[in-house]
């Protein structure tokens, strides 16, 4: 909240998932959206509102079901995205744009929603709460002194997805990382791919298998004790952007300029160029912003030496 808005008042209308880890910032008022409920979902967001009214309303999710919960806000401005990237006839539902711009990370272009109403540049932080039960849960793991290496193998299982790293790449990684004398925990979700990768990959002991066993806010302090946090895009590299723990991110079918870990470029394995020259025959410049590369071979461009070389870097720095 910026300080010179000392009587600002913020509701953010969230989804259900996001709600566990972010529901108990103070200072904020949460509306969950759970779409799993279907249409009843929009009937419930919209009686929360009803007393409400609002200055501004930032519609900072560019698709069709935050287009309509988007009316469902009484306020004169409704300020979205350029039209260009404007996504799902979002400026039909808007009457006001941020600035139009190319190459922005997607963390910048959030941003510019609060400088559009007058918030000034700082730096950027995250506060999200952590209780005791979530801290003692991740001290566990990291006891005996050697430094912990949190891997999340997976990314959500969605159609033409292709954002996995294989199986078997993944256990020569963790082969390098126990030779050099680091413990390694594994995480994920509860889908069969996710419990496939843990159980191949923590057999003999070879890393512990925490993959479908925690909340969201023991996997966020688990990131904040970490030394070093391997993963490919997905949530885990900006959970860990957020407690300021470094991201390994291995990258190939989509662009890390766009959506990696924003304080962890350098540690970025970028295989996007490849990809796009390799898959769409075209080079990253001449492709829209952010488009993604939907080719199931395309994550193997990035080699275990790729991802090997960046773990020694860091670690003898």
């Amino acid at each position: 909240m910026q300080d010179n808005w000392p009587d600002t008042r913020i509701t953010w209308i969230i989804g259900k998932t996001e709600a566990s880890l972010m529901a108990d910032i103070p200072e904020i008022e949460f509306i969950i959206f759970d779409k799993s409920i279907g249409r009843r979902a929009y009937t419930e967001v919209h009686a929360q509102l009803s007393g409400h009214k609002f200055d501004v309303a930032l519609c900072m999710h560019a698709s069709m079901r935050a287009n309509f919960l988007c009316r469902s806000v009484r306020t004169r401005v409704r300020l979205g995205f350029d039209y260009v990237r404007a996504r799902d006839f979002q400026w039909l539902f808007t009457n006001r744009r941020i600035t139009a711009t190319t190459g922005e990370h997607a963390l910048e272009a959030m941003m510019s929603f609060a400088t559009a109403i007058g918030a000034q540049t700082r730096s950027i932080r995250w506060d999200i709460p952590l209780s005791e039960q979530a801290r003692q849960f991740a001290a566990q793991y990291c006891a005996g002194g050697k430094p912990l290496v949190l891997i999340s193998p997976c990314s959500s299982d969605r159609s033409r997805n292709y954002r996995n790293w294989s199986v078997d790449n993944y256990a020569a990684i963790i082969r390098h990382l126990r030779a050099r004398g680091m413990r390694v925990v594994l995480t994920g979700g509860r889908s069969e791919l996710e419990a496939r990768y843990g159980k191949t990959l923590a057999a003999d002991g070879a890393a512990v298998n925490l993959i479908g066993k925690t909340s969201l806010k023991e996997l966020v302090a688990l990131i904040d004790a970490a030394a070093l946090v391997i993963c490919p895009d997905s949530g885990p590299a900006h959970m860990a952007t957020s407690v300021g723990t470094p991201v390994l991110g291995l990258y190939a079918t989509s662009n890390p300029d766009r959506t990696g870990p924003f304080f962890s470029r350098e540690l970025t394995v970028n295989r996007y160029p490849e990809a796009t020259h390799r898959y769409l025959g075209k080079s990253v410049e001449q492709l829209k912003w952010g488009q993604r590369v939907r080719h199931p071979e395309a994550m193997d461009l990035i080699t275990i030496d790729d991802v090997t070389d960046k773990i020694d870097t860091f670690f003898d720095i």
